[in-house]
């Protein structure tokens, strides 16, 4: 099996949240391994959060599981009920369908890294938190209306 060296992709901090939801992620780079290696069956993040950075609006997946592994540095993972703290070697599982909002935050001084994995969601996914809804293939306002 070929080592991968992360670097060899680019890093970018991109997104397609739409203003304002964009701002939550200002903080979080992203190397997107998977279709960059060539897999097409699930996908690899390699994601680097700043001190303050999210990665994501805390949402759920009607069809995607989602599998993430600390790597460095610390996290706080913050979920429906609870709070945790993600320290390297921890991992987190998000079944798919299971209305559990999620993401984490890097509330602290240093950057912390994971990998996360998944496959790109063809189904819903819900943002409990805010107005934002994916939905056919793009962001709409929680009654589809668009942005």
């Amino acid at each position: 099996m070929p080592r991968i060296d992360p670097e060899i992709v680019a890093l970018t901090n991109t997104t397609g949240y739409p203003p304002p939801h964009d701002q939550a992620v200002a903080h979080r780079w992203v190397r997107r391994l998977g279709p960059a290696l060539g897999l097409t069956d699930f996908g690899v993040s390699h994601v680097v959060l700043k001190p303050g950075g999210a990665s994501s609006q805390r949402h759920w997946h009607e069809d995607e599981d989602e599998f993430v592994v600390m790597l460095a540095g610390e996290a706080v993972l913050v979920e429906n009920d609870a709070r945790t703290l993600m320290r390297s070697g921890d991992m987190a599982v998000f079944p798919k369908g299971e209305p559990n909002g999620h993401h984490l935050l890097n509330e602290s001084d240093d950057d912390c890294a994971f990998l996360a994995f998944g496959r790109p969601p063809s189904g819903d996914c819900h943002y409990p938190d805010i107005d934002l809804l994916w939905t056919d293939g793009g962001y709409r306002r929680k009654d589809r209306s668009s942005f």
